[in-house]
């Protein structure tokens, strides 16, 4: 991350060695196709909020699929967030050169999710 940081950056994106973005630094990294929710097919760590969100997709009907998500793909793509325990959407503009959509209709469909989970006293 503080690489990332001091070329101008917020933080840094993990890419394996195919060339898959998988992750962030403490962030799980989705994407919008404009009709579908895409979750990067690579080596993650599953979150939480990552898990909830999936699973409020899937009783909300919005259509989801895992994909191997390159630089060069990430290009046809309408937007991406990050998502964590503190939250689960904040909208990911650029990733090293490609700029991306804000996607703002696709932040609040995650934020909408995360909140249509029924919550637990414990």
């Amino acid at each position: 991350m503080h690489q990332a940081v001091r070329q101008g950056f917020d933080d840094a994106a993990f890419v394996d060695r195919r060339g898959r973005l998988s992750e962030a630094t403490i962030w799980n990294l989705v994407y919008w196709d404009g009709e579908a929710v895409v979750w990067p097919e690579a080596a993650v760590l599953a979150g939480v909020t990552m898990g909830v969100v999936s699973r409020q997709l899937k009783r909300l009907g919005i259509p989801q699929r895992r994909e191997e998500i390159t630089l060069e793909n990430l290009k046809h793509l309408q937007g991406a967030a990050v998502m964590n325990s503190w939250t689960p959407g904040v909208p990911v503009t650029t990733i090293g050169q490609v700029v991306l959509p804000e996607a703002k209709p696709f932040i609040e469909l995650l934020h909408k999710a995360y909140i249509a989970e029924p919550a637990l006293s414990i």
